[in-house]
């Protein structure tokens, strides 16, 4: 097994966050063209979807490179984007990128549910090392990002269905990891008192 190592954070920050970034840029610019690929018109978002797919694996293929590893999520994301990108592509039809974030919330909250169902919380499998917090803590942290999910995924079937492309692409990049961001921050602030002390920060106080 490959070790993982250490890499800037900033660095990290920007391989998992630019290739997104770089899409929003991109769709802005040429939001307004039509391109013309054997014999076939296709909007500027759908160019700027199909050219987020390059951008995203060479950015992975970076961070694999530098640290040694990929979470499950950045691969699923990956897949995520391929398979609805291409979709995009062949069908010339925008509504299959957009559908892309629907599913993926979608499918986080089907996991963590599963998890829920089996008596287990698999945020606490993934991040006690990060943030070590008593059971009940993780499970009631689990069940409100389950309804988190669900929220979000309901929210941007409502915005790609009734807003207009430019809206979904800005609430996409800005709005959905703000909001998730926000909530986590506001959720480990509820749940402070289920949060185990080092036992050396008892000692020293």
């Amino acid at each position: 097994m490959a070790q993982t190592r250490e890499i800037n954070p900033i660095l990290k920050q920007v391989l998992e966050l630019g290739p997104t970034l770089a899409f929003f840029v991109l769709y802005i610019r040429i939001k307004d063209d039509v391109f013309a690929f054997g014999g076939t018109e296709y909007s500027g978002f759908i160019v700027a979807a199909v050219l987020f797919v390059p951008v995203l694996l060479i950015a992975m293929g970076i961070l694999w490179a530098l640290t040694g590893q990929l979470s499950r999520m950045q691969v699923f994301t990956a897949f995520m984007v391929i398979f609805f990108g291409g979709l995009t592509a062949w069908f010339n039809d925008e509504r299959f990128f957009k559908m892309k974030t629907t599913i993926v919330y979608g499918f986080l909250a089907l996991i963590l549910l599963i998890g829920l169902l089996r008596g287990r919380s698999w945020l606490e499998y993934v991040m006690a090392d990060m943030m070590p917090m008593e059971h009940e803590g993780w499970m009631i942290l689990t069940k409100r990002l389950v309804m988190a999910f669900v929220t979000l995924a309901v929210v941007n079937e409502f915005v790609w269905r009734t807003m207009s492309t430019e809206a979904w692409v800005k609430i996409e990049t800005f709005g959905f990891p703000l909001a998730l961001m926000g909530f986590l921050m506001w959720q480990f602030m509820q749940l402070q008192s289920y949060v185990i002390e080092d036992e050396k920060d008892e000692g020293a106080s």
